[in-house]
């Protein structure tokens, strides 16, 4: 790493690739941090998008958590598919942990698609439970499950915060289209054009060797990735949506809702987190998906119906969010990561919320 520099007790530094570290500036926090925190970009972003959330969660936990934003996939690389940059970030996280013995968890944030190459990376870096028989005081022969790990080690938070968990695919799920069916037919004919292979996954036309769509295949167990044991293995699982505003990724895509599980709000619930509208525990789910009544979008209505039955078998956090007051409104899909202070500044109170809620 290099241009290490340290402001108000937080040090940071930068490689050549331009990931970014950040760490407590005293020995006796540095010495004792045992969790990985890797904050992953959204699309066309750079690991500068989480510098502020990065600063703020070290301010906050300087003897608990060492932050990497990841670098492997920015900007026009952000455009080579999920699965690419999956395994790009693979080889990066596991570099980390080379590098950093004293490490024993590890947690994920994510932003917009980033969220979907951390589902696609923790898959690769599962390790399952290990079971062991052990003999007890009395003799008797007892089984031992340990829980499974990622890259070795515990996963504690999975945090995606305006994610396509449910891909851009019809159905209102990109706001912009204007919810116009003609509109969203002719996007997925041509999205390829502009964000090439990852438009393809996001809008569920990939077809590779006649396999189901990538996102598909990520919420089940598939060959050689675990994807849903992977995100099982996790502690907590936190899904951050703007309720309105982004016209990038929609609300329910976001959330991972159906149309009918969308909640109704008016105003803020804390005045801590002025833009937090709704929070809810929802628990694992593991009944059967029941046949969605098709529109004339019916395959696309059905493939999500899919994709939210079986994301529902693991439980999560939702916390909706919404700057409909704000004079920044039409870029919420930025000021709820924060990504630039200067530029997105309300959004802080739901960095606040990620750090408050946070598992160490």
């Amino acid at each position: 790493m290099e241009n290490e520099r340290t402001e108000d007790g937080v040090c940071s530094a930068e490689s050549v690739n331009g990931s970014r570290e950040v760490w407590s500036s005293r020995d006796s926090d540095s010495s004792s941090t045992d969790h990985l925190v890797v904050m992953v970009n959204g699309i066309l972003g750079s690991a500068a998008d989480w510098k502020f959330a990065a600063e703020q969660f070290v301010r906050t936990l300087p003897d608990k958590v060492f932050v990497h934003c990841s670098e492997r996939n920015v900007a026009k690389l952000t455009l080579d598919g999920v699965d690419v940059m999956g395994e790009r970030l693979v080889e990066e996280v596991l570099e980390v942990i080379d590098r950093k013995p004293n490490i024993c968890k590890i947690s994920f944030i994510a932003h917009s698609v980033g969220g979907l190459v951390a589902r696609y990376a923790i898959g690769k870096l599962y390790r399952p439970a290990k079971t062991k028989i052990v003999e007890d005081l009395s003799a008797e022969k007892v089984v031992e499950e340990s829980r499974g790990t990622i890259g070795g080690l515990e996963a504690i938070n999975f945090v995606t915060v305006a994610t396509p968990h449910l891909g851009s695919r019809g159905n209102k799920q990109v706001p912009f289209l204007f919810g116009l069916t003609a509109i969203e037919k002719v996007a997925t004919c041509v999205i390829h054009w502009i964000f090439r292979r990852t438009g393809r996954h996001l809008f569920l036309t990939d077809e590779d060797e006649g396999k189901p769509p990538l996102l598909r295949r990520m919420v089940e167990d598939s060959g050689d990735y675990p994807f849903m044991s992977a995100l099982g293995t996790f502690r907590r699982r936190v899904s951050y949506s703007n309720a309105g505003c982004d016209h990038i990724v929609g609300w329910r895509t976001s959330s991972i809702r159906r149309n009918t599980e969308l909640p109704k709000w008016e105003s803020s619930l804390n005045e801590k987190y002025p833009h937090v509208v709704y929070e809810e525990h929802c628990k694992a789910n593991d009944t059967e998906q029941s046949e969605p009544i098709l529109g004339e979008n019916g395959g696309a209505e059905k493939l999500e119906e899919e994709l939210v039955t079986s994301l529902s078998r693991v439980s999560w956090d939702k916390v909706d969010v919404s700057f409909h007051s704000s004079w920044q409104w039409f870029a919420a899909h930025s000021i709820i990561q924060v990504k630039d202070h200067n530029m997105h500044m309300e959004g802080e109170d739901v960095i606040r919320h990620i750090i408050d809620h946070f598992l160490t």
